[in-house]
């Protein structure tokens, strides 16, 4: 309550100072609004990020954020939502520069595949964030900024499209601007269908010297889900100098689940069993937020205070029936309940005063408050009465606590011909969970400065040479620390690790980029120093199962080039390339697995823009993620190819057509390796997906540009 004090006396103060500015100067001139039109550039290289413009070749998307978010360079997007930036997953994504409980945590993967493309104008991609960005994620920050209409008056538009299965997709969004008052607004409803092959081949060492037990297992699981969601934006001037504005999103999720299992040992003792699954999940994703931005006496000087709240909420629920072959048996059933509850709160104040010969000092503080609670109840049914039976295998219940304080300074100025960014961040955060069920409590208290310092300067004409350096830390998911077995699939335990440590990351980086009119490229070598990362150990518990725990690796190291290139190749051809050739080294010796390893690659990204004539566009675009490595073996490279056709009926309409996943390739095969258990996971995402439709631009018109593309993942 007392940050919540501190928020409003500084409002009132800020509020006393404008009116003070005000009556000692009545007689100061208005400053005149200017208004510069132009496109953006497809890609901007700024002191201490790089910005995609994502919505600059295009009027309407047909994905969503994972589509979006896999056509930028060096991130990669899995077919569980899962996100990295240059292989790593620690990835602290933002929305509008702020966090939100939907891309925290187990929320995210999900959140990214249901947030709709249409409402992103650009990417930001910070490898070494600068001190006003939380010290959280190791890889670095990815900020999606949504679209804002600027102009007066009315403008927006909509789509239409369907596609294979039953899928299809349909949007709305806009904007409208009169004098102070400023409101946006968009609707999405999505329905989508997928299906998912997983295949297991085991061996595993027995007790019995010599003998090898082989097992597999097989599982073909399909999804259908309804996605509507909603946003809407206010602000109002409500002086010259003081703006107050509040956003609204919310969005669900409904659909029905359900998968066959096999699993079958072909050892002697031999089994053959069977599991069916029906089920349904719902999702809630909701925020809303309030700022205040106050321009001080100093032109630029400015305080901005803001607060947000956000809720995910998730139900499956999910009914079982099992079938033995052999040993023959008779059927039984089960039942299955799981719940997520998170909820953040973010109270942030930024000051931003502009010191003489363009010179900048940023400070500021913000409190984060995140509870998380993650709930799962199964039963089994009994045979002879027909009642429920609580499975104390897979009940559990567990809470978790969050708070971090921090504070940061930041400088921005000149250096003789180098422009430099310097700023340290202080975070203090207090963790606190307890398993219930068996009441297992856990914290742990860390307290850590975050230096970032940038340094760039113009080279040429058109050339620009970047140095950066960071320190992150990435504070272990809430599910990671919970030490209870889950047995929901009785062949793979999982279990968390109430000890893993936060990970340490030191990041450095050299660049060049040149931009012209006719052809850019870019080159950014990178190196990463890590202590404690954490990464999943999977052991033998019986020759049919496995238990799958997280632990911290020591030391890990991580290095590479990222290239990139965009030009022409004549009047009706464009081109980007972008690559990341990378060096990964790994010691295991600790957790008494293999020791030193390492292994090189390199992550491809392609596309090319053809255009026949002035109204037709046709797109093809490649992306290929390489192998990595893990402690126990390694993940298969996987690539992806899309195509797409856009024909501009008239200025205001267009159609449009996209194949995602031509070739069938979203494949990948996790093996892993040791004494007793050699295992091969291998998981199928059938992605080829078909949409065709209408796009209606409506209100302030645009000049047409050339299309692009974005893809259902």
């Amino acid at each position: 309550m007392n940050r919540f004090k501190l928020a409003l006396a500084l409002w009132a103060l800020t509020c006393a100072d404008q009116a003070l500015a005000q009556s000692t100067r009545p007689g100061a001139p208005s400053v005149q609004a200017l208004t510069v039109v132009g496109a953006s550039a497809p890609k901007q290289t700024r002191l201490d990020r790089t910005v995609y413009n994502v919505s600059r070749d295009l009027q309407a998307t047909t994905g969503t954020a994972v589509d979006v978010l896999n056509n930028v360079p060096s991130v990669s997007v899995d077919v569980d939502g899962g996100i990295s930036l240059r292989g790593d997953a620690n990835v602290t994504v933002l929305v509008d520069g702020k966090p939100s409980a939907e891309f925290t945590g187990a929320a995210r993967g999900l959140s990214l595949q249901q947030f709709s493309a249409s409402q992103i104008d650009r990417v930001e991609v910070l490898a070494n964030p600068p001190a006003q960005y939380k010290a959280e994620g190791s890889g670095g920050v990815i900020n999606i900024v949504t679209k804002k209409t600027r102009k007066p008056g009315l403008a927006g538009s909509g789509q239409a499209l369907l596609g294979d299965q039953r899928r299809y997709v349909a949007n709305l969004d806009g904007g409208y601007n009169f004098g102070p008052l400023r409101l946006s607004g968009a609707f999405n409803l999505r329905q989508d269908a997928k299906q998912r092959l997983t295949d297991d081949l085991r061996q595993t060492l027995s007790a019995v010297a010599g003998q090898t037990i082989a097992s597999s297992q097989t599982i073909d699981e399909r999804f259908r889900r309804l996605i509507p969601s909603a946003k809407a934006a206010i602000d109002y001037d409500l002086t010259p100098r003081q703006t107050l504005g509040a956003t609204i999103s919310h969005r669900e999720l409904t659909g029905v689940r359900s998968f066959d299992q096999h699993d079958l040992t072909q050892t002697a003792p031999a089994s053959d069993s069977n599991r069916h699954s029906d089920g349904r999940e719902w999702a809630l994703d909701h925020s809303e937020s309030l700022h205040f931005d106050n321009k001080l006496g100093r032109p630029g000087e400015t305080l901005s205070l803001s607060v947000q709240r956000s809720i995910v909420r998730e139900r499956e629920p999910y009914s079982y029936t099992n079938t033995f072959a052999a040993p023959a048996g008779p059927a039984t059933f089960d039942h299955l309940r799981l719940a997520l509850n998170l909820v953040k709160v973010e109270v942030a104040a930024d000051y931003v005063l502009p010191l003489p010969a363009e010179r900048e000092l940023k400070l500021g503080y913000s409190f984060e408050d995140d509870h998380n609670g993650f709930d799962n109840v199964g039963d089994t049914v009994d045979p002879a009465t027909r009642a429920a039976v609580n499975n104390p295998n897979v009940t559990n219940h567990f809470r978790y606590a969050q708070q971090v304080d921090a504070v940061y300074a930041q400088y921005d100025g000149p250096l003789g011909p180098w422009r430099f960014q310097a700023g340290a961040r202080v975070e203090d955060a207090h963790i606190a969970f307890l398993q219930i069920t068996g009441n297992l409590p856990g914290g742990r208290h860390d307290l850590g400065v975050y230096p970032s310092l940038h340094l760039d300067r113009g080279v040429g004409e058109s050339g620009r040479v970047a140095l950066s350096i960071g320190r992150r830390i990435s504070r272990p998911d809430p599910e990671w620390l919970n030490p209870f077995s889950d047995h929901q699939d009785t062949h793979n335990l999982r279990a968390g690790n109430p000890n893993l440590l936060p990970k340490d990351t030191w990041s450095y980086e050299l660049g060049y980029n040149n931009s012209s009119s006719a052809f850019g490229y870019g080159l950014t070598g990178y190196v990463r120093i890590e202590r404690n990362a954490v990464t999943d150990v999977i052991q033998p518990v019986t020759s049919e199962v496995v238990l799958a725990t997280r632990t911290n690796l020591p030391q890990s190291r991580s290095g590479g080039m990222e290239l990139s290139a965009n030009g022409k190749l004549g009047p009706k051809m464009s081109y980007t390339l972008s690559g990341n050739i990378f060096y990964t080294q790994i010691n295991a010796s600790a957790l008494g697995l293999a020791g030193l390893r390492s292994t090189t690659g390199a992550d491809l990204k392609a596309s090319m823009d053809v255009r026949p004539t002035m109204a037709d566009t046709i797109q093809f675009s490649y992306n290929r993620t390489d192998r990595r490595l893990t402690p126990q073996g390694s993940l298969s490279a996987v690539g992806l190819v899309n195509l797409g056709y856009r024909r501009q009926l008239r200025p205001d309409l267009a159609a449009m057509i996209t194949v995602t996943d031509v070739l069938d390739g979203q494949r990948t095969q996790r093996t892993t390796m040791s004494q007793a258990l050699n295992d091969v996971y291998s998981r199928h995402q059938v992605g080829r997906v078909a949409l065709a439709g209408l796009v209606y631009t409506f209100g302030v018109q645009k000049k047409a540009k050339s299309s692009g593309f974005q893809y259902d993942q």
